[in-house]
């Protein structure tokens, strides 16, 4: 059984102590080292060599942000950023991922109830896939692989529908920010994120894309030429009106019994039969197995499937399952998905 060594970095001893305990829940981690600041994290991430680091975001002397810029230019290592619920804090760790951080998790979810604390299991399993995960690079945002156009049949591509979760805000900024300000299908992008995260994530993205992002709300008309972000902490679905128009509906499920808010599964759930053989649903980057069944129905109604190789992939899980399943149509790194999306689409 392998182990791994962990820094935790926070200027709270209470914190501190409380990351090194339930790392010892399990005995697949250790900790190396600790540090109170970010300046304390560079150097001990250049003499301890951890596999893994838990940052803070702020700290004196020096933040996590600075820190985390600092030792992905000296020593890049898999850092999980630990943040609160404001709104200032939400805008940092979103820049902190573009940054470099693989993976980020809430403060307050840790410290509840830890006798009983299912999210105290799933912060251990995160760590687990991440610590061998790979290295997404600062600046993801590369040009894309130019080929020789295909000769393709005439099809028509109405809705993209993204579907990502670790390493997924660094993918997507390898893909978003190249469609042009005339491209005229709508897309959707299903994150995995804590409530209250997705609206920084859609705001930095319009910063920083030639299409408009914004987050998707309940009852909206879906237009064409949009990035919308399905809203973190609720279930976003797809209606077909009379007018043959399709809305978002983004309500709570709370019938619906699903690990994830929001659910790949269950948007593809509603979009596959809407949309059929005019559905190219996309999985990136991401642990565990949710977009599978989704995109099981995807193919179902004659729709398309395409999934991020594992030579790209921060954690090679969504992807993995939707390909070992026989659902995808195509398999590319990064690299290669914006063109591929292109020739696929126009």
């Amino acid at each position: 059984m392998k182990q791994y060594g962990v820094l935790v970095v926070d200027d709270s001893a209470f914190m501190r102590r409380t990351i090194s305990l339930i790392l010892e829940k399990d005995p697949q981690f250790f900790v190396i080292g600790i540090a109170r600041n970010g300046s304390e994290a560079v150097e001990k991430v250049q003499r301890l060599k951890p596999d893994l680091v838990t940052m803070d975001l702020e700290m004196p002397v020096m933040n996590g942000l600075a820190a985390l810029e600092q030792i992905m230019e000296k020593k890049p290592v898999p850092i999980v950023m630990l943040s609160s619920r404001t709104g200032e804090g939400a805008q940092e760790t979103i820049q902190a991922l573009e940054l470099g951080a693989v993976d980020f998790f809430l403060k307050d979810k840790l410290i509840q109830n830890q006798s009983d604390n299912h999210h105290v299991q799933d912060f251990l399993l995160r760590l687990k896939g991440i610590a061998e995960a790979k290295l997404p690079s600062s600046s993801r945002i590369e040009n894309p692989q130019k080929k020789e156009k295909r000769t393709m049949k005439n099809r028509q591509i109405d809705l993209i529908f993204i579907g990502c979760s670790t390493g997924g805000p660094s993918a997507l900024q390898a893909i978003l920010p190249h469609f042009p300000k005339d491209f005229p299908i709508p897309i959707v992008v299903a994150q995995h994120m804590p409530k209250g995260f997705t609206k920084p994530l859609a705001q930095r993205f319009n910063n920083m894309c030639q299409l408009e992002v914004t987050e998707a709300q309940n009852d909206q008309i879906i237009k064409p030429g949009t990035i919308y972000i399905a809203p973190s902490g609720y279930q976003t679905r797809f209606e077909k009106l009379q007018n043959g128009l399709v809305k978002f509906i983004v309500d709570d499920q709370m019938t619906v019994k699903a690990l994830y808010k929001p659910a790949i599964d269950i948007s593809l759930e509603s979009a596959a039969p809407i949309f059929s053989n005019r559905l190219l649903s996309v999985i990136l980057t991401g642990m565990g197995a949710d977009g599978m069944k989704g995109c099981g129905l995807v193919k179902k109604f004659s729709g398309n499937v395409f999934v991020e190789a594992e030579d790209s992939c921060i954690v090679y899980g969504m992807p993995k399952a939707v390909m070992e399943a026989g659902y995808a149509d195509g398999q590319y790194t990064l690299s290669q998905m914006y063109q591929e999306i292109i020739d696929f689409t126009l």
